[in-house]
């Protein structure tokens, strides 16, 4: 969340940069303003009375030393007055506080000067396009009818087990799965990014941290009886490592990486562009996760975008990188860049990673801190991406290495599926 530091310092700024996400931020920054003041009022009158009391306990102390104990009860009286009136300045500064933190929760992440302005997904700006475009005849398949043809996954079994978005992976579909994991963990692991192996439920607190609580609580699956959500990301846990940390200067930069299952609820997802793999409610990820100090922190937002485009090069896929307008980011975001591979067979693009700059939104929330040079204590920043998220690089690939023999595998795949080609 942005801090009351950031708003006191240029309001009409956050009102002007949020105004790019479509978030009219007048009522909330006055708001806050407000209830900063009275908050440090409250502080006063509460130090001043902390003080008094203070004052009188060494005062009775001297009384009953004295022998004057009229004079004692007296300033005991007045004690309890004062401990009355306290008591009732700390209960109102306790709602200012959780006023003024309701308040920053729900206004978003201000955009940087380099997100473009736009309502939707049409106002993104394709930043850089590569990879080889397949030609494919015709009567192309797509990635749902060459899984049955060749018995990759099983879609009807997914929905007999559990329901609609819940493949099950089935032989070399699910080596091919797998390899594509390893893949992307294995050149991580070459980038400097340290793996990490995540619990797939979290606390409230690491929702919060991350900011999926409350902007997102309705896409997320929770466990009830425990007060636990399945995560939507491993980006929750592994940023949560570092929630009310305070790193030391020379520990920055954090590279972890992470394969999970990712579970999203899709409320409200229907139509053709939910079919077969293209939006599920489980799918596999390698999230890559860093964090940096802040002047760092953009030179290493390049370095992860070029690391997911090797990625793609390497599966020989068609990409482009979007750079998304402020309408069409998350809440939590300072700026994203969007990783798209072309579908030959869907004749269409599909997301297949999101990297992104938080600056100190996150690391706000998490109280993620570091010791600079000087010792002053101060806010990191936070970056993850996919790298990659599995469905829709399976559809693409599928889709667009079809050829009358078979599928064929990439070959920076070959030594971990042990098959050349799928037929």
């Amino acid at each position: 969340m942005l801090t009351i530091q950031q708003i006191k310092e240029n309001p009409q700024y956050i009102i002007e940069r949020l105004a790019v996400k479509g978030f009219d931020a007048n009522e909330a920054v006055t708001r806050v303003l407000a209830l900063d003041n009275r908050r440090r009022e409250l502080q006063l009158s509460n130090d001043t009375k902390a003080a008094e009391l203070k004052q009188y306990a060494a005062k009775i102390g001297a009384l009953m030393k004295q022998g004057q104990k009229e004079e004692a009860d007296a300033a005991k009286a007045t004690v309890a007055e004062l401990k009355e009136a306290q008591k009732i300045i700390a209960d109102e500064l306790a709602e200012v506080e959780t006023a003024i933190r309701d308040l920053l929760l729900s206004v978003p992440n201000i955009p940087c000067t380099m997100v473009p302005e736009g309502r939707t997904a049409e106002d993104n700006v394709v930043e850089k396009t590569g990879g080889p475009m397949p030609e494919l005849p015709a009567d192309a398949l797509p990635h749902w009818d060459l899984a049955k043809k060749y018995n990759l996954i099983d879609f009807d079994l997914g929905v007999k087990i559990t329901g609609a978005g819940f493949p099950v992976y089935i032989g070399k579909g699910a080596r091919l799965q797998r390899a594509l994991i390893q893949f992307f963990l294995d050149e991580a692991g070459k980038a400097g990014y340290l793996e990490i192996q995540p619990p797939y439920v979290v606390n409230e607190a690491s929702g919060y941290g991350t900011g999926q609580l409350p902007d997102k609580e309705g896409q997320m699956y929770f466990v009830n009886e425990d007060n636990l959500y399945l995560i939507p990301t491993a980006e929750v846990p592994v940023t949560n490592i570092y929630r009310d940390v305070i790193l030391s200067d020379d520990a920055l930069p954090k590279k972890n990486c992470a394969y999970s299952a990712c579970f999203r609820r899709e409320a409200g997802s229907y139509g053709k562009d939910v079919r077969g793999l293209n939006r599920l409610h489980q799918f596999d990820k390698v999230e890559i996760v860093r964090i940096e100090k802040p002047e760092n922190s953009y030179a290493a937002l390049e370095e992860m975008k070029d690391h997911v485009q090797g990625l793609l090069e390497s599966l020989g896929l068609p990409w482009h990188i979007l750079r998304l307008c402020g309408g069409d980011m998350s809440f939590t975001s300072a700026i994203t860049f969007d990783f798209e591979v072309y579908s030959a067979a869907q004749k269409r693009w599909l997301e297949v990673s999101s990297v992104s700059n938080f600056e100190t939104y996150q690391a706000n929330r998490l109280k993620c801190r570091y010791r600079d040079a000087d010792k002053k204590i101060r806010l990191c920043h936070t970056l993850n991406g996919s790298a990659l998220a599995l469905p829709r690089i399976m559809a693409a690939l599928l889709e667009n290495n079809q050829t009358p023999q078979g599928i064929v595998v990439p070959e920076c795949l070959r030594k971990y599926t042990g098959f050349d080609i799928i037929d």
